[in-house]
């Protein structure tokens, strides 16, 4: 039987990194507050073993990593179905606004806030980095994500995400060189 109890402080624990890596790998709160809320509930089933259990953070990201490249992976089949809807038709697909639309909106909330700095030293440019980071396109976020946050090295990513290690190289080179630029720009705004 789970004590209530410290489970909350487990959850109180560890929901800002696990929510700062859900919106780092999903690119927006909406999607990465469902993702938190399975690894916690996945967290609740196994918290015999995870309470106390040094290792505990190393599983949360892990289960919150993987169930984000599932998340993506459900949302590119879905998109290319759309996409393809739209062809055989002539006319703009259903509901593929809507997608692109809860993608792309990001308004800035406190969920926002707590992700741009959680686990993260207090340097003024990390939100811009964060925000850099949503901008980003899927192909080339998840991999940067992937290498810096999650300490993956390139052979891991192309593993995990079934792409080639020359494309990972590739996309984490461009998705840096992007990156940069934002935040370039937002210094020389300043």
């Amino acid at each position: 039987m789970t004590d209530h109890g410290a489970f909350e402080a487990f959850v109180l624990r560890f929901q800002d990194m696990v929510f700062a890596t859900a919106v780092r790998l999903l690119g927006g709160p909406a999607e990465a507050e469902d993702v938190a809320q399975t690894v916690f509930l996945r967290a609740f089933e196994h918290f015999e073993t995870l309470d106390g259990n040094p290792a505990a953070a190393g599983w949360l990201k892990t289960t919150t990593r993987n169930l984000c490249l599932n998340h993506l992976s459900r949302h590119r089949a879905r998109w290319s179905l759309f996409s393809e809807l739209g062809r055989e038709g002539d006319r703009e697909p259903r509901n593929a606004g809507g997608i692109m639309a809860d993608r792309s909106a990001s308004g800035g909330g406190a969920a926002e806030t707590a992700a741009a700095t959680a686990d993260q030293p207090t340097d003024p440019r990390i939100p811009a980095l964060e925000r850099a980071l949503r901008e980003l396109p899927e192909h080339q976020r998840v991999p940067v994500v992937l290498y810096h946050f999650q300490e993956m090295s390139y052979r891991e990513i192309a593993g995990t995400l079934g792409i080639s290690l020359g494309k990972v190289k590739t996309d984490i080179h461009r998705g840096r060189r992007a990156l940069k630029a934002h935040i370039e720009s937002d210094d020389k705004r300043e």
